[in-house]
This record gives structure tokens, C-alpha cells and sequence, in this order.
């Protein structure tokens, strides 16, 4: 009897390991049933960015809108300020550092810059931001800011900072908190001790003298926004972000109106939209419920594109490999866009590039950019 179960449990450890080696041979030598496999698999891939789930079909998107006229926006507005701020104005600080003629090696080889100048907004807990602002050989008198997402520093968009230069904007580049060159402090939190902040999600245990923890992902905006118009004369002033860089534009456009036009890139999507999809859910600051249960994303996206010439295009990867990809987008962008239009200022848009499969700003969206600016 014992040899019989040794026996059948021997067999089954190689039929085990002969299935294993089998299924690594057919994806290494794309064995049979290779092509069904990477069929069934395509075909599951391609539901997530071609079809919409019913569930998300189900929720009346008009309704969720507060803003139906002109007060309306002014009122959503003061709303958000008094959240993050604690305070009926946006903050008059300023960056409590600034170096001209700043040398970073990694931008020497883009010729098109005349100087940079380094820029360090310091917040409570010690928080800093270490912002670029360069300024091209050839100026149009324009700035546009460029805001870098949870990839890091901004130096991953050298590409894209490159073209905006040599087309004479002026670029102020941002991270995001704690990433980048932007500091990690340790802070002592009540009841719960010293805590190294690496990680958004632990901005939430901070405790702000006034307003919420999430001011500190816009608070360097409006720092750097005050000193531009104090020290320079830009004519116009414009935002762009990818990924987490992306929501940030999203709010500080809603914010602050001395942004014209914002080009979020693959930021967010309203929540309704996150409820079955892990890679959509995002960082603490995407989704906490004080936030949206105040302004919601849909309310945030008319903030940005009203008033007078200001305008959003709001920028969804169809195939993006994170987050915000698909078609989910048609639930809402009709009933913004209208929205913006019967408030009779400004304009809301939005572009999907269906170009490349990445997490980033395509060149297809960077020609968009441009154009849009152009007629600006």
C-alpha cells in the first residue's frame, strides 16, 4: 500500500515538473499552444483598453457636478482654497532660496538654455522642493511649468523640457514631495513616533498648523508662481505634468487661474471610474475621500478650463502600461466639456493617444501641446 501512494505521488511530481518545464519551453520556443495563449491573453489585455465595464456605465456623472454657473465656480474655488490652506487666499510665501545661474551638468547639452536659475520652496515639517526655472536663449515671453510624476526628477523629461526651450518658453520644472532632489525629512508624529517620510502615503499622518497635508504638493506652485510674478514679466503661464505630475496640474490649474492652459498627462480619472481597477486606485493623494468629497475630480477638471482664455486638455494614454488607460473617458468628457461651454468662459478638452503603449507624454501629445499653444 505505501509503495503504491510513493509511487503515485512520484508520478505526480513529474507530471508537476514535466508541465512546468513544458510551459516554459512553449513560451521560450513559442511552442504549441503558444498562439492560443498569447491569443487569450491579448484578447483579455485588449477588453481593458477598448471596452467600458458596466459598472461604469451606472453612475449619473451630471449629477455628481455642483457647478452650474459662474458663482458656482468661485464658490467650488474658495472651497478647495480653505481646505488645503485653512485660509480664504492662496499664500502669499515665497521661495526662501534662489540661485542664479545654477550649473547642473546632466542639461549641458542642451544649447538652447541661456541660464537656469534654482529655486527652494521650504514648507512646515521641514518639507522642500528644489525647482529648475530655465530660461531659453530665445524667449517668447511665455513660462510654462512641468511637473514630473512619481517616476522622480524631473530629469526624465529633459526631452520634453529640450523642445519647450527651443521653442522659446521658458520652463520651470517640478518634482513631486520627497522625490527627485526634493528632500526626505523625519518628522515626529503624535502618538506614533519618529517617521522617515518616503512614501505620499505617509504625508497623511502630517498635521498641518492650518489646512491638509495635500497643500504640500501644490504649495510649491504658488511659491514659484509669486516669485514669477514678482521677478519676471511672462505674458502667459502654462502647465504640464505627466503621471502623478499630471494630477498635480489637474489641482493647481483648479486653484491657481495664473495657470492659462494645463496639459495633464495620463493623471487621474474621476473615482467612480477606480472602483474595479487596482492600477487606477493610485496614491494616497488620488483618492482621499476629504478631498473629493469636497471638489470631485469632474469639479476639478472645470476649475482648471474656466475663465477667460483658459483651457484644459486633459491628455488619456488609450494603451497606457500604468494607469488611466482605456475608454472610461467617454463617461464624462461630453458632460465637462458642455458644462465649461454654458459657463461661456473657457474650454475643456480632451486628446487620446492611441500612439505608443507607455506611461509617458508621446510626441503625437507633445505636437498637440504645441499647437494648442500656438494658438493660444
Amino acid at each position: 500500500m505505501r509503495k503504491k501512494i510513493i509511487l503515485k505521488v512520484s508520478l505526480a511530481l513529474v507530471l508537476l515538473m514535466s508541465g512546468m518545464l513544458y510551459g516554459m519551453l512553449v513560451m521560450r520556443f513559442q511552442l504549441p499552444p503558444y498562439s492560443l495563449l498569447k491569443s487569450g491573453y491579448n484578447t483579455l489585455q485588449l477588453k481593458e483598453y477598448t471596452e467600458i465595464p458596466k459598472e461604469y456605465t451606472e453612475t449619473d456623472v451630471a449629477a455628481l457636478i455642483s457647478i452650474n454657473q459662474a458663482k458656482d465656480v468661485f464658490d467650488r474655488r474658495d472651497a478647495l482654497i480653505e481646505f488645503l490652506w485653512g485660509a480664504s487666499e492662496l499664500p502669499i510665501s515665497m521661495p526662501s532660496t534662489v540661485i542664479d545661474n545654477y550649473v547642473d551638468v546632466r542639461y549641458e547639452d542642451i544649447k538652447s538654455i541661456r541660464r537656469v536659475e534654482k529655486l527652494v520652496v521650504k514648507m512646515e515639517f521641514g518639507l522642500e522642493s528644489h525647482v529648475y526655472h530655465f530660461v531659453p536663449n530665445n524667449p517668447n515671453n511665455k513660462a510654462i511649468l512641468y511637473h514630473q510624476g512619481h517616476r522622480g526628477d524631473f530629469i526624465h523629461g529633459k526631452e520634453q523640457i529640450r523642445i519647450l526651450l527651443e521653442n522659446g518658453f521658458a520652463v520651470v520644472a517640478f518634482s513631486m514631495p520627497l522625490l527627485g532632489s526634493n528632500n526626505q525629512p523625519t518628522v515626529e508624529i503624535p502618538r506614533i513616533g519618529m517617521l522617515k517620510m518616503t512614501s505620499h502615503s505617509h504625508m497623511k499622518f502630517l498635521i498641518p498648523e492650518n489646512g491638509h497635508p495635500i497643500k504640500f504638493f501644490i504649495e510649491p506652485i504658488v511659491s514659484v508662481l509669486n516669485h514669477l510674478n514678482k521677478s519676471y514679466d511672462y505674458s502667459s503661464v502654462f502647465m504640464i505634468g505627466i503621471s502623478g505630475g499630471g494630477w498635480t496640474t489637474t489641482l493647481a490649474a483648479a486653484v491657481d487661474t495664473r495657470i492659462s492652459y494645463s496639459f495633464p498627462v495620463a493623471g487621474s480619472y474621476p473615482i467612480y471610474l477606480r472602483s474595479n481597477s487596482r492600477r487606477d486606485w493610485g496614491d494616497y493623494e488620488q483618492n482621499a475621500p476629504e478631498l473629493y468629497m469636497t471638489v470631485n475630480y469632474l469639479e476639478l477638471y472645470i476649475l482648471g478650463s474656466h475663465g477667460e482664455n483658459r483651457k484644459q486638455l486633459q491628455i488619456i494614454n488609450q494603451y497606457d502600461s500604468c494607469c488611466f488607460a482605456g475608454l472610461k473617458w467617454h463617461t464624462y468628457k461630453d458632460i465637462v466639456k458642455n458644462r465649461v461651454h454654458l459657463l461661456g468662459k473657457g474650454e475643456y478638452d480632451l486628446l487620446m493617444d492611441d500612439s505608443h503603449q507607455g506611461h509617458l507624454i508621446s510626441d503625437m501629445a507633445m505636437r498637440r501641446i504645441l499647437d494648442e499653444l500656438g494658438s493660444e
